[in-house]
């Protein structure tokens, strides 16, 4: 659902006319009438007017649904529910459910400690990695200059 069928759910859910966000919003109906049927597209600035218009929040213009949500991903899964399963993301999830275990035992000091170690690592972590060559490492790669 782009924007535009977005707003028009939004001031219909509200049962509100075109000429109700007119007046509210200053913009011309031809105008709320274009970007509802996705002919233009809205400025922020615009779009915050809506939202003011609407009585509603900028990002429920932008939201889904929990029930959109969970038909795009899937209902949610525990953590025992996917450590009982087969795969890398089994294992992950053991992982997870024995450091949850130990965070459990920890006092605030040690859990600040464990946390800034994983931070520093994640941050230290290389972002690119180049594939090892064993040979090349030991004898160097042959340049153009050195082929004969």
């Amino acid at each position: 659902m782009g924007v535009g069928a977005r707003l028009r759910q939004l001031r219909q859910e509200k049962n509100l006319s075109q000429g109700d966000i007119t007046e509210t919003t200053g913009l011309a109906r031809s105008y709320i009438s274009r970007v509802e049927h996705g002919h233009t597209v809205p400025s922020v600035e615009t779009l915050h007017r809506f939202a003011a218009a609407l009585g509603v929040p900028l990002y429920k213009i932008f939201y889904r649904s929990e029930e959109a949500l969970v038909r795009l991903r899937g209902p949610e899964r525990s953590l025992e529910h996917l450590a009982s399963e087969e795969g890398t993301g089994a294992e992950e999830a053991r992982f997870l459910m024995k450091m949850k275990e130990f965070s459990a035992k920890m006092d605030e000091s040690e859990r600040a400690l464990l946390l800034q170690f994983a931070r520093k690592l994640a941050h230290n972590r290389p972002r690119h990695r180049e594939p090892r060559d064993p040979a090349g490492s030991r004898h160097g790669s042959v340049g153009a200059g050195q082929i004969s």
